[in-house]
């Protein structure tokens, strides 16, 4: 099995759990690119190449937290299953919840994931070679238009 560049949107609005994705991920040493949006009205607009996002590059994986400004991940991850163009993108929503309600909510709006964020370091670095090894190695990715 060979790794792929996985190409990652992270939408998360707090800086410092933004921070420490970004270097998790880099710490994976796998070929990947992350985006890093703060609210859902600029994660809908990135997804659909609008204003300064014109030239956005489609994710093949969206990180979504749930507590975001201007419209919420689950909101926001609704509005991606109901868009024909979007749908097929897989979601994992990485959230510092561990509310069964949020679990639910998220499962029955076609989350591909739900995982809570270690706040430990290298906890998290696990969990994020964890996603690269599922999604750019394991799993089979839909190619669409970039």
């Amino acid at each position: 099995m060979s790794k792929r560049l996985l190409r990652l949107l992270l939408i998360e609005d707090s800086p410092s759990d933004a921070e420490l994705a970004v270097q998790a991920f880099k710490q994976t040493n796998s070929a990947h690119e992350m985006a890093v949006i703060t609210d859902g009205r600029e994660a809908l607009a990135y997804l659909h190449k609008r204003g300064k996002y014109a030239t956005a590059v489609r994710p093949d994986l969206i990180l979504l937290d749930l507590n975001l400004p201007r419209l919420n991940g689950c909101a926001l991850l609704q509005e991606i299953k109901q868009d024909h163009s979007l749908k097929a993108i897989p979601v994992v929503i990485l959230t510092t919840s561990e509310d069964e309600r949020d679990v639910l909510a998220a499962y029955k709006l076609q989350a591909s994931a739900f995982i809570t964020k270690p706040v430990d370091f290298v906890k998290f670095i696990a969990v994020a070679k964890d996603i690269q090894q599922f999604y750019s190695v394991l799993a089979t990715l839909p190619v669409t238009g970039r």
